[in-house]
């Protein structure tokens, strides 16, 4: 059993300290440069996310944690998927200066009591945020071992009071080809979409993220708000997202729209079903030299293989 879950405040010096002296290096760095405006920020003790590398303030341990290395700030800000950007991966770090992440506004709409457009830091201010440790595996067989800072997604739609009609969860990007230079071609169906079930929705492992290592989200990992699903292959995490819908309807999301044989609804981490173009069966985390046993839902069985009981996991990939 490789997950741990432990309450708030039980996670050990040891698993942060190397990343948090990394930290502190970039923070001296940047003082150093004359930002006024970030040293003011690091120092308030109040919710002010809106520079990508601001600490963020009133962080709590989370209650799901894994006891692995963590991958390096570095390569989590620079080797990334985000088409919006480009298909290389050094490209959303590249050109990621584009987006604006504030002023920034999310309509949540659909099958819920409350629908409406709302400002992101309206959005996040009353919840208290949370850091959780988590996998990332991505379907091209390499993951990362990341501390996200976020919301249980079903914190913030209970706010909302979803109604019995509501099934599943559909999400959308910003569409923007001025902020987003990779949209300008058509790579995908713009704007990007994704989607999850209700139940999954509402997991207490599913998390809404809006940092990473106790900072504001860098625009290249989808800023100012992005969905983290530990369980699903890393392009289930739809970045800077506009729109939440919550409908009687199974949302059709991008990769499901533009390769139906390659990409289905659910990419749920399955090592016994391969991907067409490579094996699904082993991984490389990032950092690493040799490949793993890749872990059916990434490792949190434990929690989530009792959402798909009775289904046919070859079939509802």
């Amino acid at each position: 059993m490789l997950i741990k879950i432990k309450g708030p405040g039980e996670v050990t010096e040891s698993e942060v300290t190397s990343q948090d002296l990394y930290l502190d290096r970039r923070r001296f760095l940047r003082l150093g440069a004359g930002s006024l405006l970030t040293a003011a920020a690091l120092s308030n003790e109040i919710w002010q996310p809106a520079l990508a590398g601001n600490k963020l303030a009133h962080v709590i341990k989370g209650p799901y944690t894994v006891d692995e290395p963590l991958t390096p700030y570095e390569s989590v800000t620079t080797y990334n998927n985000f088409y919006e950007f480009g298909t290389d991966k050094e490209d959303p770090s590249r050109l990621a200066a584009s987006l604006k992440a504030r002023p920034w506004k999310v309509i949540i709409d659909g099958e819920v009591a409350r629908p409406g457009s709302y400002d992101i830091d309206d959005l996040i201010k009353p919840h208290t945020l949370q850091e959780r440790v988590y996998r990332l595996r991505c379907v091209e067989a390499w993951s990362m071992v990341i501390p996200w800072v976020g919301v249980p997604l079903a914190d913030l739609l209970k706010r909302f009071t979803p109604n019995s009609r509501a099934k599943f969860v559909r999400f959308e990007t910003l569409y923007d080809p001025k902020q987003f230079p990779g949209q300008r071609r058509s790579v995908l169906d713009w704007p990007y979409i994704e989607g999850l079930r209700i139940d999954e929705a509402m997991h207490p492992l599913t998390l809404m993220a809006v940092g990473l290592y106790g900072e504001v989200l860098p625009n290249q990992n989808g800023a100012p708000l992005r969905l983290v699903v530990p369980w699903k292959y890393g392009f289930k995490s739809i970045k800077s997202i506009v729109r939440i819908t919550l409908t009687e309807q199974m949302p059709v999301n991008t990769w499901a729209r533009s390769a139906p044989d390659e990409y289905g609804f659910y990419a749920n981490v399955n090592p016994q079903v391969d991907h067409p173009r490579w094996s699904q069966a082993k991984e490389r985390r990032i950092g690493d030299y040799f490949k793993r046993e890749t872990l059916m839902f990434n490792g949190y069985g434990a929690e989530v293989a009792p959402l798909y009981s009775g289904m046919n996991l070859r079939k509802s990939f």
